[in-house]
């Protein structure tokens, strides 16, 4: 009855489909099969009549290749090719048959862009939420059976090791610099600047397991101070060979910022164009703005997707569009679909919280997936910068929580120097979320050329370090976004991705740990546990003795680099928020005098992790580059000590580190401010649309 009340809906609609009645049964009986009990609205009818009368052309070669990918399963060898030839079309689509060689299926390749400007709140999310009402069979239910080659042994080649989640670099902070702006304290973080870097990690011995910690310790005297301080290092080792590495099947999901603040030029603060006007000097102009940016980069990544993944796309502004429904990419014609990104345009508010609950919506059509074969991630490409929907982080950390006790993981790429790392840095401290920042085309291809298949794949998620000993408690964790949630005697990492190892270092590979002496007893036994993707849980346990060593002792580089690293961001992030708090009145109406300033780092403090420190707000004016008379001498002084470590240590590469230091020390003393913004009686025209 179902059936043919259905069938003579359409029928009512296009007489012409009547020729395709046996398709149409074998379509709805699987609709059907999915959902016995199915309802047919009349809402339901009419959506599908809309659709319906716009393919009908197309209709009947859709189902055609639909079918066709069934028949293959059914064949193998010489009748498969058979088959293809006489069933193919001009393009090519990969398929896998298991036990076989792969067979390469001729198909016609499609154009599934589904965002028009013109009606974008009309057609936004209507074929998925068809499916949902009818019981559409799930993709992966449709999908094709696949199956990879297995590795050819474990080859050559270095081993990998891990570097944790949260963030990938400190680039907004550079950028800002840079363009002579003075930096958020989040802008720069300990296992963002670690990332930047390879480490020995410790490793003494080989790794037969997923992970192997290895440990080192130093006794380092505070430059400022002259303080002893302990540490200890947790290297992050694994068995894995970069040779045999290959990364799951990956369902991808573009969420693209499209709201006004991506106008803006990639070089400025959006939100200065409304009553903070910056004269700087020696500035130059950008002719890009950050929305040309954000859509380079994602045609960037579309280059690192292979034929048997998914690709889905969705857009922004104060609502949430479907701009691509999540489809093979070898039935998809890609270059396309690329056309189509390079011609987004801003346009409205930004709702965070809609674009990624679309997001995560067309991930629902796949079902349960293997996590074993299949990798689920959202790139969410966004300023950051909030003003619709749930602004808080309660809002998006709710989603992005749920979504990962799912499999279904996050990574945020920050675009602009106003990208708002106070954000984004506390949502990827969630289980297997990261974020990079992207400030040029050839910068974000050369990073996803050499990065993709590790970003998009966590290996080892929830370590937890123990500290069993009588005269040390942990004092502050370097290098991990979950640094925060540590205790006297416990360490927390949330997740852990693969990593690049060069000439037996590890880019990003350790976690450093500030302990606090509390007796002459230096035993430590240290216990970590950990799971990985499948959920295998697996642990580790060593004791170490604090040999009596006097300062400066380190074990190794590695662990000597962390420490200089770690005072480093220690002493720059308290010197931003010390000048944040003097210049934009952030905490109170008035400026106090600078004789009565009370400094986080002195002689007499040394070089300290900063105290918690809060915004207060999402949206932020900049503020031009500006140094106190108090961290000059401090950054002179601590930049002759960077100096001489780098040499013992040997990586010219912190010379990059080193020429913020002195570039830090000739910045002018009080510059001329822009007004403060609650005290500024100017009056402007802050209209948004």
């Amino acid at each position: 009855m179902k059936m043919n009340k259905i069938l003579n809906e359409i029928y009512k609609i296009d007489p012409t489909m009547k020729k395709h009645e046996a398709k149409l049964n074998k379509i709805l009986k699987e609709m059907l099969k999915n959902k016995p009990d199915i309802v047919i609205s009349k809402q339901f009818v009419n959506d599908l009549q809309k659709k319906l009368k716009a393919k009908a052309k197309g209709f009947e070669k859709k189902a055609q290749l639909k079918q066709m990918r069934r028949w293959i399963f059914a064949f193998s060898g010489l009748t498969a090719v058979i088959l293809l030839l006489a069933f193919g079309g001009p393009y090519f689509y990969k398929t896998y048959i298991k036990g076989e060689s792969p067979v390469f299926v001729q198909v016609e390749k499609i154009d599934d862009w589904a965002f028009d400007y013109s009606k974008e709140e009309e057609d936004a999310g209507f074929f998925r939420s068809l499916s949902q009402k009818a019981g559409v069979p799930s993709m992966k239910n449709m999908a094709l059976e696949t199956s990879l080659a297995p590795a050819d042994g474990m080859g050559g080649g270095d081993f990998l090791g891990f570097s944790v989640g949260g963030a990938k670099d400190i680039n907004n902070f550079r950028e800002n610099i840079e363009n002579n702006y003075l930096p958020l304290p989040t802008d720069i973080t300990y296992e963002g600047l670690f990332y930047d870097y390879y480490f020995n990690t410790g490793k003494a011995q080989e790794c037969k397991k997923l992970f192997c910690p290895s440990y080192s310790y130093a006794i380092s005297k505070d430059p400022i101070s002259g303080k002893d301080d302990y540490y200890l290092s947790v290297g992050l080792n694994s068995n894995l060979k970069e040779s045999d590495f290959e990364r799951k099947k990956l369902n991808l999901v573009v969420v693209l910022d499209m709201s006004g603040s991506m106008s803006s030029q990639f070089n400025k603060y959006y939100y200065d164009q409304f009553g903070n006007q910056l004269e700087r000097e020696n500035f130059t102009e950008s002719n890009k703005t950050k929305m040309e940016i954000a859509n380079e980069s994602v045609v960037a990544l579309l280059d690192h997707l292979n034929e048997d993944d998914r690709f889905g796309m969705v857009l922004f502004d104060d609502s949430a569009y479907l701009a691509k429904p999540l489809n093979y990419v070898g039935n998809t014609d890609m270059d396309s679909i690329a056309k189509h990104i390079l011609e987004i345009q801003p346009m409205g508010g930004t709702n965070m919280e809609a674009g990624m609950k679309e997001g995560t919506d067309l991930f629902d059509e796949l079902g349960s997936l293997n996590p074993d074969e299949y990798e689920n991630r959202i790139i969410f490409l966004t300023d950051a910068m909030p003003n619709l929907g749930d602004t808080t982080r309660g809002g998006l950390f709710s989603q992005l929580e749920n979504n990962s006790k799912d499999s279904l993981y996050t990574t945020f790429i920050g675009i602009g120097v106003d990208f708002n790392t106070d954000l984004v840095e506390s949502l990827t401290k969630i289980r297997g979320a990261n974020y990079y920042s992207v400030h040029s085309e050839d910068e974000f291809k050369t990073r996803m050329d050499d990065e993709f298949e590790f970003m998009v794949m966590p290996l080892v998620f929830d370590l937890n370090l123990i500290l069993e000993a009588e005269g040390y408690d942990i004092e502050k964790v370097y290098g991990s976004p979950e640094a925060d949630e540590a205790t006297g005697q416990i360490m927390k990492v949330n997740t852990l991705f693969p990593s690049k190892t060069k000439e037996g270092e590890t880019k990003g590979g350790i976690v450093l740990l500030k302990l606090k002496k509390t007796s002459e007893n230096g035993k430590l036994v240290l216990k970590t546990t950990y799971e990985d993707r499948s959920g295998k849980k697996d642990s580790d346990e060593k004791i170490i003795d604090f040999e009596d060593k006097a300062a400066d002792y380190y074990q190794n580089t590695g662990i000597q680099k962390g420490i200089l690293l770690s005072r480093y961001t220690d002493l720059i992030k308290n010197w931003i928020i010390d000048e944040r708090e003097y210049y934009s009145g952030l905490t109170s109406s008035r400026m106090p005098e600078p004789e009565v300033m009370e400094f986080r780092i002195t002689e007499e403090t040394g070089l300290i992790a900063p105290w918690p420190y809060e915004l207060g707000q999402w949206e932020r004016q900049s503020l031009e580059l500006v140094v106190s008379e108090h961290y000059i001498k401090i950054f002179e002084e601590f930049a002759a000590y960077f100096q001489n470590e780098m040499n013992k240590i040997g990586d010219n590469t912190l010379q990059q580190e080193l020429d913020i230091l002195q570039t830090l020390s000739t910045v002018r003393n009080h510059p001329a401010l822009p007004p403060i913004p609650h005290e500024s009686t100017d009056k402007v025209d802050d209209w948004m649309q």
